[in-house]
Parts: structure tokens; C-alpha cells; sequence
């Protein structure tokens, strides 16, 4: 498979070049059909609501679907239909086994000229705007009309549709329970059509903490429960570059105040690596499959064991049912998302009350049940309180610190951890500098350089993307002479 070209995305007139999400092969695949293509148990809604994204709903519903079961959103990827992956991904089987819902919206030419969900456009990506905005309104009707309990809807998608995926858990983290994103890109990586085909190829080199910042912009204020993330990607996909799959790690074990470090590692079918990156509570929170040899697509299993699923199609790849993994993390065959369910939930109200040069105070509601907390600190533990309060000691003046805490039980049982919340020290040295300008610009100032046509930001050496007039960065100086790629917020 030939690497994409992405030279221009336009929202409803791009040339058929234009979006190489799914490869130069894209002219052997066939281009998207008509709503009338959906067939069997498929069926077409309309109505749903106002639809800001102009999108189209499918949905599948098993016969004798109880009340309150489990929801599905699963997003195709470009050239692709609902009904292709309604046919191929494995979910309308899942669906029959374990009893859940599944919706599958459908984008069309009309949006894109190769039918790709807008995860590179901010009318098309945030919380309340287009297409993201439509597929919520397709999770409340299927609340309303199918009764799917809103505390276990879950999304998933491939391609363009796991880019769109990683943006909805980021802007709707009070809606999705959790994600799974196949071959696609983390949230917020591209804001506009420029900066696509970066992040496909290779998305800049920001820190963890960084990544992890574009998911708490997406939803300013968000204080609940985040998502659980697996992440399928194949090693050989050169449409989507594996570096995207190390920074949705980086950006969602971020999010959930967890090391970049797995907690365990395990070979599955396929040739598959998964590795597990545990919350502060010892469930996984974020998952990785990385699929040795394969190239870009959705990995399936065909056959009648327990654990395989899907039909090989283009981009559907003979190699294991992720359907199948994914749906066992999240709990789809009546486990718990993660693990046992008997956990104290989370504290609330986690905040910051005080901070000097070298401490950080902290308070949070008390947990019923709850003989003792756990207090961590950017992924690792540092005290273990009787209290509802804790002040963090020893710490570097100027610097940001990231907690969560967690309610322990008699037994020693740890809860679900807390959304995290963020202090930073004062003093320090001089408050960091800040410059918005084109990549043309940041050079002409000689806050970067460029290589091989690319540019570089002076001191951290991030990719900040092609050398040109399009392209804007906003970077931090701190120290002097030094500087990193400061997009999400340029706080000192």
C-alpha cells in the first residue's frame, strides 16, 4: 500500500486527491453508495435531530434487545459506507451474542468528496459543533428509543472515523464511556486542513502532558469520570504512521494521570502485542494493540470461534476480531469495563486550595465507605490520607503537578481514581514568552530552523510541521532560547 498525498482538504468540494486517509489505493476501492445500499438487519433512522453535521443514521438492534443495554457508535472510514461496516467489522455479531445497540453513522460525498468524518475541522470536531454534534443527538435518540443506558455508550471507529473517535471522547467525556480508535489519530492532533496530513504521516512531537491538554481543552471544566481507550494499530500501516498510536498512549494515560510505562504485557492472536496501562485503582484504563505486519484497516478474524469475527473486505485485515477485545474491555460480555465492580467510586470535587513555592493543598468530598485515600501525583503515589485533605511537600518551585485521588475500603481495595486536577508551584524562574505566527515566521524570527523541509522548534527540536505560510504554531520560550510547541495554552 502506497503512502497517502494530501495536498488540500475542502469541506464539500476536495478533489478526489485530496484526503489519502485510506491510501493512494483509494481509487481501486469502490466509492461510496447510496443510503439504499443498507440492507438486512440495517436499518435507516431519520429524524434524530436537527443534524448540524448533515450526517446519515444507521442502526442495528438485535431482536429482544432488554432495556438498558450497552450502546455502539461505530464510524466508518473514508470511501467507506455504514453498511460496509455494519457487514464487515463484527459488531452486529457481538451485538446478537451479548445484547447492545449499535449505531452507524454515515458521512457521504456531499460532506467530503471521499466520505471522511471531519476529524482535521473544529466546525466539524468540538463539543457542540457539525458532525460531533450529530452523533450525539444520535446516541440521545437511541436512549429514548431503544432505552440504551447512558452510562455505558461507547465509540469506535477507523481511520477517519478513529481520529473523529478520539475527538468525541475528548469533547463528550459525559457521554462516552469509552472509546476504541483503529488506525487513527489522536484528539485535536490536526485544527485545520493544513496540518492533516502531518499528523497522518507524523503528528509533532509533543510531550505527553501536552497531548493530554488538548483533551482538557476540548471540554473546559470537565470534573467526571474519563473515558477507557484502546488503541489498535498495525506496524506496517503507512497511511496512518504506528507514531500515532504512541501518541494516543501518551495523550490518554495522560488524561487519566497514569505513566507512559504498561502495567503488564501480553501476546494475542494475529501476531498482536497488548499492553495495559492500569489506573491508580489497578484497572485498565488505556489499552494498546499493536499487529505486527499489518497495514492499514480495522483487524478482523473470520470463522465461528468465540473469539473471531468480521469478513475480510479492503481495509477489514485477516488478522485478529478486534470487536471482540475491545468489547471485553469495555465490558460488553457482562464484566465490568476494567474489572471488578465492586470499587468505591470516585471523590469528588477534587481541588486545588493552596499553593507556595514548595506545596500544593488539596481537598475532595468524602467517599462513603471510603477507610482511607490514595493521593497521586503525576501517576504515582505519595501519601495515603485519613483525611479529606493533603498538602504535597518538597516540591520545585514554578512547576506544574497533576493529581488524583482515590477512596480506599477497609479491605485495602482501591476505588475508581478521580478526574485529575493541576497545581502549580509558584516562584520560579521568569514567566515564559509566547509567540503565535506561521512556521514561515517562527524561522524568520529565529525561534526555529528548518530540515528537509520540514521545521523544528529551536531548543526542544518538536516537528511543528511543513515549512510554509499556512501552517501556525503558538511556542513558549522558557529559558531563554528554548522552545516547545505551546497550542493547547501558553501558561508559564
Amino acid at each position: 500500500m502506497r503512502p497517502p498525498i494530501l495536498r488540500r482538504l475542502f469541506r464539500r468540494v476536495a478533489s478526489a486527491t485530496a484526503l489519502g486517509l485510506l491510501a493512494a489505493t483509494l481509487s481501486t476501492t469502490a466509492a461510496a453508495q447510496p443510503a439504499a445500499a443498507a440492507a438486512g438487519g440495517l436499518q435507516q433512522v431519520t429524524g434524530f435531530g436537527s443534524n448540524p453535521g448533515n450526517l446519515q443514521m444507521y442502526a442495528y438492534t438485535p431482536a429482544g434487545l432488554p432495556a438498558n443495554a450497552p450502546l455502539v457508535v461505530a464510524l466508518h472510514g473514508c470511501t467507506q459506507t455504514a453498511d460496509a461496516y455494519y457487514t464487515n467489522s463484527g459488531w452486529a455479531e457481538f451485538a446478537d451474542k451479548w445484547g447492545f445497540a449499535v449505531v452507524f453513522p454515515q458521512t457521504t460525498s456531499a460532506n467530503n468528496s471521499l466520505s471522511c468524518f471531519g476529524w482535521f475541522d473544529p466546525a466539524e470536531d468540538t463539543r457542540g459543533k457539525g458532525e460531533a454534534a450529530s452523533v450525539v443527538q444520535m446516541v440521545d435518540y437511541a436512549k429514548q428509543s431503544y432505552g440504551s443506558d447512558g452510562r455505558r455508550v461507547y465509540v469506535t471507529g477507523l481511520s477517519a472515523g478513529g481520529g473523529m473517535t478520539a475527538d468525541l471522547l475528548a469533547a463528550y467525556p459525559d457521554v462516552f464511556a469509552g472509546g476504541s480508535v483503529a488506525s487513527g489519530l489522536p484528539a485535536q492532533c490536526a485544527g485545520s486542513q493544513a496540518a492533516a496530513s502531518g499528523c497522518q504521516t507524523g503528528p509533532q512531537k509533543l510531550s505527553p502532558a501536552q497531548w493530554g491538554d488538548k483533551v482538557r481543552a476540548a471540554y473546559p471544566g470537565y470534573t467526571g469520570p474519563w473515558p477507557r481507550v484502546a488503541i489498535w494499530q498495525g506496524t506496517s500501516d503507512y497511511t496512518v504512521y504506528p507514531a500515532n498510536a504512541t501518541a494516543l498512549r501518551d495523550q490518554w494515560t495522560d488524561v487519566w494521570g497514569i505513566g507512559q510505562t504498561p502495567s503488564s504485557t501480553d501476546t494475542l492472536p494475529g501476531n498482536t502485542t497488548r499492553s495495559v496501562y492500569n489506573d491508580a485503582s489497578g484497572r485498565p484504563a488505556v489499552e494498546t494493540y499493536s499487529v505486527s505486519g499489518m497495514g492499514h484497516g480495522l483487524p478482523v478474524s473470520p470463522g465461528s470461534g468465540d473469539q473471531q469475527c468480521g469478513k475480510t473486505a479492503a481495509y477489514f485485515l485477516n488478522a485478529i476480531c478486534s470487536t471482540y477485545y475491545t468489547g471485553v474491555f469495555w465490558g460488553l460480555d457482562g464484566g465490568t469495563p476494567g474489572g471488578d465492580g465492586d470499587q468505591l467510586p470516585a471523590p469528588a470535587g477534587v481541588r486545588v486550595t493552596a499553593t507556595t513555592d514548595t506545596t500544593a493543598s488539596l481537598s475532595w468530598n468524602a467517599v462513603e465507605g471510603a477507610a482511607s485515600y490514595a493521593v497521586h501525583r503525576n501517576g504515582t503515589k505519595v501519601a495515603s490520607p485519613a483525611d479529606t485533605t493533603y498538602t504535597d511537600t518538597g516540591l520545585t518551585a514554578g512547576t506544574t503537578y497533576r493529581y488524583t485521588v482515590t477512596a480506599i475500603d477497609a479491605a485495602g481495595t482501591a476505588g475508581t481514581a478521580s478526574a485529575q486536577v493541576t497545581a502549580v508551584t509558584t516562584g520560579g524562574s521568569t514567566p515564559a514568552k509566547c509567540y503565535t505566527a506561521t512556521n514561515y515566521a517562527q524561522v524568520t524570527a529565529g525561534r526555529a530552523h528548518t530540515a528537509g523541509g520540514y521545521v523544528y522548534a529551536n531548543g526542544s527540536n518538536q516537528n511543528m510541521g511543513l515549512y510554509n505560510v499556512f501552517v501556525t504554531h503558538t511556542l513558549k520560550e522558557s529559558p531563554a532560547g528554548y522552545f516547545v510547541i505551546a497550542d493547547s495554552g501558553c501558561a508559564s
